[in-house]
């Protein structure tokens, strides 16, 4: 699934390839915040943590955009500048992982009519992690295949 070597971070396949996680197990899902803002708001990105200890990141562009890349777990990204003033944590209203993490059924990317990826829907055993880029990402969990609202 990964392409790179050992001194590179893995890549993520091109944008708009479906199942592009398929049969990986994610482990963790960690919200990079900015400090000084608190946590109350939205992450500025989320994290997903594999269970082979890659992790993929899921950020907004300036235009509001979503892009889907290689993370740099336990590193936070590059772009997290001053890095004292940045933190990974979890994110509020998600479900702990089940016991070996959640298996990847299925991705799916949806974009605008220019080919701009706005939301990314993760699919997997138990329910599907939705994933919105705007001025922060938004992520919810969903139960089931209806969409309908997880409890936690």
């Amino acid at each position: 699934m990964w392409v790179g070597n050992e001194d590179e971070a893995p890549c993520v396949p091109e944008h708009g390839r479906a199942d592009w996680l398929r049969g990986v197990r994610i482990v963790g899902v960690l919200g990079v915040f900015y400090r000084p803002e608190g946590r109350m708001g939205e992450p500025e990105a989320v994290e997903f943590l594999l269970a082979d200890g890659q992790s993929v990141l899921l950020t907004c562009a300036s235009d509001g955009t979503l892009h889907v890349g290689a993370g740099t777990w336990p590193r936070l990204p590059g772009w997290c500048v001053p890095s004292g003033q940045w933190e990974f944590a979890a994110v509020p209203n998600l479900p702990q992982p089940p016991d070996g993490g959640w298996t990847v059924t299925r991705t799916e990317e949806r974009g605008d009519g220019r080919g701009e990826v706005y939301e990314a829907v993760i699919r997997c055993e138990g329910g599907s992690f939705v994933v919105v880029g705007g001025d922060t990402v938004a992520i919810r969990f969903t139960r089931g295949h209806r969409g309908a609202p997880a409890t936690t």
